[in-house]
């Protein structure tokens, strides 16, 4: 059974260089993507779904014009989300991961914050985005909480206390990650989520995500179903 699947998009900014587009053009392609693949995910009754839209570096260390189209593609990509009525009709709970507070504009930040409002009370499927996430970010932030609390109330750390402390400590253990864009590098970035993909398989493809049809989603689903999981034993 698949519970929780995560999609790490890599590849947009290749995919663009190769038609001779500007990186945002990318992204813009990626974006379409998203949305199918979701559809695919809700079709496929998939609980959790979680991705990967941009880590804090991606947003902090690009040149300004291409952070500044990314942040703009996120406020519409939302917009959107909250519009499709398919998110109302199965239910699905948006959830937005990372530092997103520190550094996107106020309205962007009333934007993501009306999307985890508006869907607070789903609880059919679960949507979850990371944007500004990255993974080493939500550990040391967890080792802080962690630490304090068991100075404060003198308690063990245990993995109780350190699930209740992660950003992603309420969503259940990924089960598949997918990560698109794989050359010859099949690789992790930033420590992500490291300790809910503890297990996790992993399904690397070379395919650029602008060209990641729900096909090939639907195709790493069922490479995984048909896996040996052995979970450490």
């Amino acid at each position: 059974m698949l519970n929780h699947v995560v999609v790490i998009p890599d590849g947009n900014r290749r995919w663009a260089k190769r038609k001779g587009l500007f990186p945002w053009q990318g992204h813009l392609e990626g974006a379409k993507i998203i949305g199918k693949i979701l559809e695919k995910a809700l079709e496929l009754k998939t609980p959790y779904f979680t991705f990967w839209g941009g880590s804090f570096d991606n947003l902090t260390k690009r040149s300004k014009k291409e952070i500044k189209f990314l942040l703009k593609l996120y406020g519409e990509y939302l917009k959107k989300l909250l519009k499709e009525k398919r998110v109302h009709k199965y239910k699905v709970r948006i959830n937005v991961l990372g530092r997103w507070k520190e550094i996107f504009p106020e309205g962007l930040k009333k934007i993501v914050e009306k999307s985890i409002e508006e869907t607070k009370n789903y609880n059919q499927y679960f949507l979850t985005l990371l944007l500004a996430y990255n993974g080493t970010d939500e550990m040391i932030d967890c080792i802080k909480k962690t630490s304090a609390i068991s100075k404060k109330q003198k308690i063990k750390i245990d993995e109780k206390l350190i699930r209740e402390n992660l950003w992603t400590g309420f969503l259940p253990p990924v089960d598949l990650v997918i990560r698109t864009g794989c050359e010859g590098d099949p690789h992790n970035s930033t420590g992500f989520m490291m300790w809910q993909t503890a297990y996790s398989q992993f399904y690397f493809t070379k395919t650029l995500f602008p060209d990641f049809a729900p096909e090939e989603f639907e195709k790493a689903i069922n490479n995984f179903l048909e896996r040996e999981r052995r979970l450490g034993k």
